[in-house]
């Protein structure tokens, strides 16, 4: 019997839907329920492959070959034999939304095909049907992303143009395992949820559809049906280039196009030690350094940063350019740490290849490139990662576990192991796509720690009673021991404002695995000291000394980075005390001290030449102060400073090892005065910080050496701005016990100022 409803053929290839009930003849044929055409046309189908596409059918023990196809708004779909080219069979419209079917008898097995389309224009055209193709992932691939350990899963996931069954065309790719069904949509198929469903496979929770023909810049959304049956269409987790906010679908593009040129660059980096060697980071954010006025303030693309900013990088002596994260966002005030694309730079500025061309630049002028990471959590906009299939899929369910009320977003939950993996590939994406030489993670405070920046009862503690996230522990020790694996000259740098032990200690050894870490509290102190009057400074002394005290427990980076010069905190030249030239003395004089200290280096853009305005996102750096002398003469200065600690390995040589630091006075806070000496294995450099505005014409420091030491460098000479109080002679030394060493010499210093001396001659 056949069950009232279902449709049915008979040989002469007549058709129609069966009335009440039919005995099953010969002649009589069921090939697809209702139910399943009614899931099709509606486009909430779970296996789209099961019912479209060609299948081979026995029937009362006679084989044949079915096509099935939909298209809405078709009139005529013909199957053409791609061998056999007069083969055709036109099929038959068995619903009125666009349902074709057709049974071949003199068909035993399949064959490569074509879909022939004619729509309700009279328009024709043909492709190959994206129901006729094997899944473009494996199962091995799957298994590998369910356990976490896929390091290449973006190869594998989202969309992405590949030649595949012969055709070339894209593969699209994602994960949505409570999702009732997803389709493509895009502009290719009028944004149609109907035309383009992709298959479940098994319980990977992974769906997938290769649609052949389509091309780069096509764009392209996941329209998901969650699990409550709420429609909502996503951006691609795994996208590799999105349009130009406020605009939020991804866009296709061939990211194996670009050739490199940084070979000589990787081989050398790989081969250095990032902690032997000088590093003196500009911190940018792309879209405000620099703008263009006369054509409505538009951004600078990747193609013009590459010649005006990487050439003034390089002119000014840096060795890194560190970007505020170019991540997709849709919002330009989050700075970019907000992100909706983790595999898209930023389409504000240009393409991907534009910014590989940048990258390259870079790498091409001897300049490295460090980009912030933002793996802590993510924004709640509806085309984003949140609640991606109906669930908290790459979120915790519980707000206590998976949101940062503070910023309104999403956390990762990285217990999940597919989660994990997202985010471990997208680290390693970038340095190895992108070759970038360094990924800073931002807010790893907030991952650590379960109650960061929550009050009680607001926060879950972990099954031990602690604060401490140990997921979220695992996952960056995981994270750090694949990346030093993987790509061994990478750098990875956290943001960490806490006292959490072992950052930058081995795995192995109960460390996070991290390369560095940025040391939030020498600048918190260095900058509560340096914004005081100099007259009260000395009560406060200690605030200078005391990053010499931790040094050692972590291998850290000084920065003055982008969150000091906003948000009412003042700009660099605008927290120094005193008159114009008192502040610029000042300044000159912090980032002397600063390089001087033990540890790597960062400074954010504006910095450099004194800017007085906080920063803002909303528009270029004041360029037009360089017209002025203070300004120059800064911007001369940080110049000056940049290529003397360059050329002085003692300033980075042994930044993390005990003998490249000692203290010659650290205890004169009455004259706000401290010394020290600065090593690499065959040289010392002597440096003098004078934080008051008093002279001293005769100032005793005791030496380690006996002989004769001159000056080579001081923030006070004219060119810098300064007063000019420098020492042109050479100075000798005496006898005279001092500051614990049994040789002192007399040397002026000036007034909020730094003098560096070196050795001359020596007589031991």
């Amino acid at each position: 019997m056949v069950r009232c409803g279902h449709v049915v053929y008979n040989k002469n290839k007549n058709f129609g839907w069966a009335q009440g009930t039919t005995e099953r003849g010969d002649d009589i044929m069921e090939i697809t329920e209702l139910y399943d055409i009614f899931q099709i046309v509606n486009g909430e189908h779970y296996d789209p492959h099961r019912v479209l596409g060609m299948h081979e059918i026995e029937i009362n023990g006679e084989a044949a070959i079915g096509v099935r196809a939909f298209l809405p708004g078709a009139q005529n779909i013909t199957v053409i034999d791609m061998k056999n080219k007069k083969k055709q069979y036109p099929m038959m419209k068995i619903h009125e939304d666009g349902f074709f079917e057709v049974l071949l008898w003199d068909r035993k097995e399949w064959f490569r095909y074509m879909l022939e389309f004619t729509n309700d224009s009279g328009i024709t055209w043909r492709s190959y049907d994206p129901y006729s193709f094997l899944p473009t992932i494996s199962e091995y691939d799957r298994y590998l992303f369910g356990a976490g350990n896929h390091y290449e899963i973006y190869d594998k996931m989202g969309g992405r143009l590949i030649r595949h069954g012969g055709t070339t065309g894209a593969a699209f790719t994602v994960w949505a395992p409570s999702a009732k069904s997803v389709s493509v949509i895009g502009n290719f198929n009028q944004w149609d949820t109907r035309r383009n469903p992709m298959r479940r496979l098994g319980v990977s929770g992974v769906w997938e559809l290769f649609i052949p023909g389509l091309a780069e810049n096509d764009q392209y959304k996941f329209h998901v049906i969650q699990c409550d049956g709420t429609p909502v269409d996503k951006a691609d987790p795994y996208g590799r280039f999105s349009q130009v906010r406020p605009e939020t679908a991804s866009v296709l593009y061939n990211a194996k196009k670009y050739k490199w040129h940084d070979r000589r660059w990787l081989t050398a980096r790989d081969k250095k030690s990032p902690y032997e060697s000088p590093m003196n980071v500009y911190e940018v954010h792309l879209g405000s350094w620099m703008r263009v006025p006369e054509e409505d303030n538009r951004f600078l693309t990747y193609i013009e940063l590459a010649d005006k900013l990487i050439s003034y990088v390089k002119e000014m002596g840096y060795t890194y350019i560190e970007l505020l994260p170019i991540l997709e966002h849709p919002f330009d005030g989050s700075w970019g740490y907000q992100v909706t694309g983790y595999y898209a730079p930023t389409s504000r500025f240009g393409t991907p290849d534009e910014f590989k061309y940048f990258i390259d630049t870079c790498h091409k002028e001897g300049i490295g490139v460090i980009l912030d990471w933002v793996p802590a959590h993510f924004p709640k906009d509806s085309f984003g990662l949140g609640r991606f299939d109906g669930t908290a899929l790459y979120e915790h369910a519980d707000p206590r576990r998976g949101e940062h009320r503070q910023w309104g977003t999403y956390m990762f939950n990285f217990g999940r192991k597919e989660v994990s993996n997202f985010l471990i590939s997208n680290a390693l994406f970038w340095l190895k796509e992108y070759h970038i030489d360094g990924l800073r993670v931002d807010a790893v405070a907030s991952i650590l720690y379960l109650d960061f920046g929550k009050e009680a009862g607001e926060w879950l503690p972990n099954q031990y009673g602690g604060r401490e996230n140990l997921e979220a522990v695992e996952f960056l020790k995981h994270m750090n021991s694949v990346v030093k694996e993987c790509v061994p000259g990478a750098m990875m740098i956290a943001e960490e404002s806490t006292s959490w032990p072992g950052v930058t200690k081995d795995p192995q050894e109960g460390g996070l695995g991290f390369t560095l870490k940025w040391n939030m509290g020498w600048m918190n102190d260095f900058l509560f000291y340096i914004k005081n009057d100099p007259l009260f400074r000395k009560n406060h002394h200690n605030r200078l000394t005391f990053g010499m005290a931790y040094h050692y427990s972590e291998n850290f980076v000084l920065v003055l980075s982008h969150d000091e010069v906003v948000h009412e905190k003042s700009s660099m030249i605008g927290k120094m005390p005193g008159d114009d030239w008192q502040r610029f003395a000042n300044l000159r004089l912090a980032y002397g001290f600063m390089y001087g200290h033990p540890g790597k280096k960062l400074l954010f853009m504006g910095g450099e030449f004194g800017q007085y305005h906080e920063w803002s996102e909303e528009r270029s750096l004041d360029w037009h102060l360089l017209q002025y002398a203070d300004h120059r003469h800064m911007q001369t200065y940080m110049k000056n400073l940049n290529a003397f600690y360059l050329e002085n390995e003692a300033f980075w040589k042994e930044d993390f090892d005990p003998h490249g630091f000692q203290w010659i006075d650290c205890d004169d806070k009455d004259s706000s005065v401290v010394s020290f000496i600065r090593r690499s294995e065959d040289k010392e450099i002597y440096c003098i910080c004078n934080f008051t505005p008093v002279v001293h014409l005769d100032f005793r420091l005791g030496v380690p050496k006996e002989g004769a030491y001159k000056e080579i460098f001081n923030s006070d000479r004219i060119v810098f701005g300064g007063s000019g109080v420098e020492n042109t002679e050479e100075i000798l030394s005496e006898e005279t016990p001092w500051n614990h060493f049994g040789q002192s010499i007399f040397l002026k210093i000036p007034p909020l100022g730094m003098v560096v001396l070196e050795q001359v001659t020596d007589k031991n």
